[in-house]
């Protein structure tokens, strides 16, 4: 089985100075999820490359046995520094797509053409897709066969609003996830804040935060076997 994991490629915390990216626990859990099933996972962004990292995710407090996992790896630090390009791949070539999460993809992710495009092609020839966090951001304005939001109608979840809140981001993110999802009627629900909380909606995968990474990533690999 082959997994296509697609990461931003936007490094900058709005007009703050600071600096984000993806979330290195919301990349590794799941990477290593899939990989020690025997997944082939590509890693992909829109610019290709070293693709920034949070450094809040890099913080002692947010470690977890895969980010300290990950600290060791080398191999996969050399896999990440050479991401591929988003727009030179091809939805044929996978069997699901996988997207972390971070601030990042509030500001590329949801707005990239080739993104957009790649969702629709893997949703309508009954292929799983997964998101964490804060990239079903990059679901926004994907459209499903019959021209809807593809969220509209499906039980979804993503970094909620208190989450948001409680990181002092309400104001910079260029949208709140929560209220995006609601607007495009989609049946937005969350778990308690920083929990593990994951909604599966036949063949969309979305996880609330990075917490629910990990389970996001053991779901979409059942789903992986029940659709071959």
């Amino acid at each position: 089985m082959k997994v296509l994991m697609v990461l931003t490629s936007h490094g900058d915390l709005g007009n703050t100075g600071e600096k984000t990216g993806f979330w290195i626990e919301e990349f590794a859990a799941p990477y290593y999820v899939l990989s020690d099933a025997g997944v082939a996972v590509t890693i992909a962004s829109p610019k290709g490359g070293q693709p920034p990292i949070d450094p809040k995710s890099a913080s002692p407090d947010a470690q977890t046995p895969a980010t300290i996992r990950f600290d060791q790896d080398q191999d996969l630090k050399s896999k990440l520094a050479k991401t591929h390009i988003l727009s030179e791949l091809n939805e044929g070539d996978y069997d699901a797509v996988f997207y972390p999460g971070g601030h990042g993809p509030l500001w590329d992710l949801a707005n990239d053409t080739d993104s957009i495009a790649l969702i629709e092609a893997f949703y309508k020839n009954n292929k799983p897709v997964a998101l964490v966090c804060h990239a079903p951001g990059a679901l926004i304005k994907v459209k499903a066969p019959n021209g809807d939001p593809l969220v509209k109608g499906k039980e979804v979840t993503g970094f909620s609003n208190t989450e948001e809140e409680a990181v002092q981001l309400t104001k910079i993110v260029p949208f709140l996830l929560e209220d995006e999802m609601k607007k495009l009627g989609g049946h937005y629900s969350k778990g308690p804040d920083w929990g593990v909380y994951v909604k599966k909606d036949g063949l969309l995968i979305t996880g609330q935060n990075p917490a629910s990474s990990e389970e996001a990533a053991k779901l979409l690999l059942e789903t992986l076997k029940e659709n071959k």
